[in-house]
C-alpha cells in the first residue's frame, strides 16, 4: 500500500532530489551514525520507495523517518531545493494514518496544546512539582525534560488579551503560543513592551489557540489544520502576524499549506528577532554603546534553516551592548527538536551534550536562543552556572539597566 493521506510527500518533491548527497556532513543524524538511512537522501529514497509502491508504510518506514530531528539543515545546501520538512510532515502523516498506537501523542499534541484551562493546570502543577522537588521522581526520559524549564515561581500575568502601543508603525498580533505563554512567558513580555517601544499597536487575541507546529512536526496532519483554521481569522487584519518562538514562526510561514487562504497570514508571519532587529536599523529602538561582556550564540534550527535567519539575534545583541562568541558556525542541531527529547532520548542526549560541550568550550556563561525547546535542552545540558536568554530579553534587560523599562525574569539556571 502507498500513501493513503492527501497530505503526503508529492512526486514533484521526491523528484527534486538529485541524490547529490550535499545533504549528509550537515545531517546531525547522519554525522552520528553514518547510515544512509539516516540521512535526509535516504529518507527521500524511502518516501519514494513508498510512492512507487515498491515498499509500506510498516514499522521499518517509521523507524527511518523517526530517527529524523526535521532541523531542517539539509534545505539549505540542497542545489534541487527540495523541501524537505514538508515532505517530512508529509510522511509521518503517512505513519500517523496507516500506523495505530499513538493515541497518547495525538491527544497531547492535537487536544491538550489548543487548551488554554488545561495548560494552565498543568503549569500550576509543574509549579508545585518544582517546588516540592518531584520532577526527579518523573521517569528518566521526563527528567531531563523538566530540568530544562525556568523557574516558574513569580512569573509576570499572561500577555493574552492584552492591547496597546501608539500605531505608528503598524499593527502586530502577537501569537502567545501554548507552551511560551505558559512556561516561557517573559518572553512575550518583552516583545510586547519593545514592539510597543517602536511604535507598533500590540493586541495579543483571546481568541488564539496552538500555531500547531508540533502537530505538524509529528504526523497530527487532522490537529495541524484544525489549529490553521482557528488562527487564521484571528490574526486577519493586522500588519504583521509575530512569534517569539522560532518554530512557531517558521510554521506560521507555511500555513498556506495548512489552511485556505493561509498565505495571506504566511505573507504576514515574521520571528520577533526579525521585527526587533529592524525597528534597531531603523532607529526606533536604541543602540546601546556601553560594553556587557561576552555572550554565546545559540541557533535555533527553525530560525537558522528554515528561516535562513541568523544575522536577526546577533544585531539585537549587538545592540544590547553585548560581543558575539560563535558555537558552532554549522549550527548543528541542539537534539531538542519537539517530541525528539521524549521520543529519542539516546540521540537526543548525545546531541545535547555535544551543544553544551561547544558552549563550555567558549568559557562563556551568558546564552541568548530564540526557541524555547533549544533553551530547554541547554538549560538541561549545561547545568547550573549559566544564564539562557532569549535575544530579546538579554536587549530589554539591557534597556532596563539603562533605566528605560523593567523585567521580571525567573531565567537563571544556577
Amino acid at each position: 500500500m502507498g500513501w493513503v493521506t492527501d497530505v503526503h510527500p508529492t512526486q514533484a518533491e521526491l523528484d527534486a532530489c538529485v541524490q547529490c548527497g550535499l545533504c549528509l556532513p550537515v545531517c546531525p543524524t547522519f554525522r552520528l551514525t553514518g547510515r544512509e538511512t539516516a540521512s535526509p537522501r535516504g529518507r527521500l529514497h524511502a518516501m519514494a520507495a513508498v510512492a512507487g509502491g515498491i515498499a509500506a508504510v510498516d514499522t521499518t518506514f517509521a523507524e527511518i523517518i523517526d530517527f529524523c530531528l526535521g532541523c531542517r539543515a539539509c534545505e539549505p545546501v540542497c542545489p534541487g531545493l527540495v523541501p524537505y520538512g514538508r515532505a517530512l510532515e508529509g510522511a509521518r502523516a503517512e505513519i500517523e494514518a496507516q500506523i495505530p498506537g499513538r493515541g497518547k501523542r495525538k491527544w497531547l499534541l492535537g487536544r491538550a496544546l489548543g487548551s488554554r484551562t488545561l495548560l494552565r493546570t498543568a503549569t500550576v502543577l509543574l509549579t508545585v512539582a518544582q517546588a516540592l522537588g518531584l520532577t526527579r521522581l518523573a521517569p528518566r526520559r521526563y527528567q531531563r525534560l523538566a530540568s530544562g524549564l525556568r523557574p516558574l515561581q513569580g512569573r509576570p500575568r499572561p500577555v493574552v488579551g492584552h492591547s496597546g502601543g501608539s500605531g505608528e508603525a503598524g499593527t502586530v498580533g502577537l501569537l502567545a503560543g501554548c507552551v511560551q505563554d505558559q512556561w516561557f512567558r517573559p518572553v512575550n513580555q518583552a516583545a510586547v513592551a519593545l514592539l510597543e517601544l517602536a511604535g507598533y499597536q500590540v493586541e495579543v487575541p483571546g481568541g488564539q489557540t496552538c500555531c500547531g507546529a508540533l502537530a505538524a512536526h509529528d504526523g497530527k496532519a487532522d490537529a495541524a489544520r484544525r489549529f490553521a483554521r482557528h488562527n487564521k481569522p484571528v490574526f486577519d487584519g493586522y500588519d504583521l502576524v509575530v512569534a517569539t518562538a522560532a518554530g512557531c514562526s517558521a510554521h506560521l510561514a507555511g500555513y498556506a499549506h495548512w489552511v485556505d487562504g493561509g498565505d495571506s497570514l504566511a505573507d504576514r508571519a515574521a520571528d520577533i528577532t526579525s521585527v526587533v532587529a529592524r525597528a534597531i536599523d531603523e532607529g526606533a529602538l536604541p543602540h546601546l554603546e556601553s560594553g556587557r561582556g561576552q555572550i554565546a550564540v545559540q541557533d535555533p534550527c527553525h530560525l537558522r534553516h528554515a528561516q535562513r535567519e541568523t544575522e536577526a539575534p546577533r544585531a539585537i545583541l549587538r545592540a544590547a551592548g553585548y560581543d558575539i562568541v560563535e558555537i558552532d558556525e554549522t549550527g548543528m542541531c541542539c537534539g531538542a527538536a519537539g517530541m525528539y527529547t521524549v521520543l529519542q532520548p539516546e540521540t537526543s542526549a548525545k546531541l545535547g551534550n555535544l551543544k553544551a560541550d561547544q558552549v563550555r568550550s567558549t568559557g562563556v556563561t551568558r546564552i541568548a536562543s530564540a526557541n524555547p525547546g533549544c533553551e530547554m535542552q541547554l538549560r538541561s545540558y549545561l547545568g547550573e552556572g549559566y544564564e539562557i536568554a532569549h535575544p530579546i530579553e538579554w536587549y530589554w534587560d539591557a534597556l532596563s539597566a539603562e533605566g528605560l523599562a523593567s523585567l521580571e525574569s525567573g531565567r537563571t539556571s544556577g
